[in-house]
């Protein structure tokens, strides 16, 4: 195991919570909604998140349920932005259509505007399937859920994923997890990346994206087979 990717650590006794379901809204979005400095999120799949916002006025979010009204997650993250925090959401897919649009529509989260300390900051590379969200480098939920509505509980109890994960501010778990993190933030793995022929934008600079390389050669490209959608792509 010469990777910074690959190890089994000694066993230790950390204090968590264990979540499920809808508990994954409180815990998560929670947590995020609370930071102060950071939020690193890594997720397989990356879809339009509707989420309760608190505090918006009725009739300003899309729909308006109680006390709260349920607008997109990148509502939340620009609040956050506007008071410091820097965002980082690592996917191993691109953005759902939905999601890609309003992307487009709130240009302050790639170009904040003066006086705006926060940032914002995608970065896709095939390989992620850890699902993780760290904030201020405090807390941290590990688990199965996509950072989607359906994986963390945020859709009708009938529409939504059987998730688990846990949550907790264990220091040793929390330098455990945000360093890999980093380590696939970085890119540090592109250049040897076997992958590399599928991915359009490495995150390591010095790696020639796949368009500027040219198609796959047709014996390669042959030996490629249309797979099934997993729970993961919801």
């Amino acid at each position: 195991m010469s990777s910074p990717a690959d190890f089994i650590r000694e066993a230790q006794s950390v204090a968590l919570r264990l979540v499920a379901g809808s508990g994954h809204t409180d815990a998560v979005i929670g947590a995020i909604a609370e930071a102060k400095a950071s939020v690193w999120i890594a997720t397989a799949n990356l879809k339009q998140l509707m989420i309760a916002i608190p505090g918006v006025l009725p009739g300003v979010g899309r729909k308006g349920r109680g006390q709260n009204n349920f607008d997109s997650v990148l509502v939340l993250f620009e609040r956050l932005i506007a008071r410091g925090v820097e965002i980082r959401l690592l996917h191993a897919s691109p953005p759902s259509r939905p999601l890609a649009a309003d992307l487009k529509r709130r240009t302050g989260l790639a170009d904040p505007p003066r006086g705006i300390t926060g940032r914002f900051e995608l970065r896709m590379c095939p390989r992620v399937h850890l699902k993780t969200v760290i904030v201020d480098g405090q807390v941290a939920y590990l688990g199965s859920a996509n950072f989607t509505g359906a994986g963390l509980g945020a859709k009708n109890e009938d529409r939504r994923n059987f998730e688990l994960g846990i949550v907790t501010s264990d220091d040793l778990m929390l330098d455990e997890l945000q360093s890999l993190f980093d380590f696939a933030w970085r890119g540090a793995a592109c250049k040897t990346c076997r992958l590399i022929e599928e991915c359009q934008t490495p995150i390591d600079p010095a790696v020639k994206p796949a368009a500027s390389r040219g198609a796959p050669s047709p014996a390669r490209a042959g030996r490629r087979k249309p797979r099934p959608k997993s729970r993961d792509e919801r």
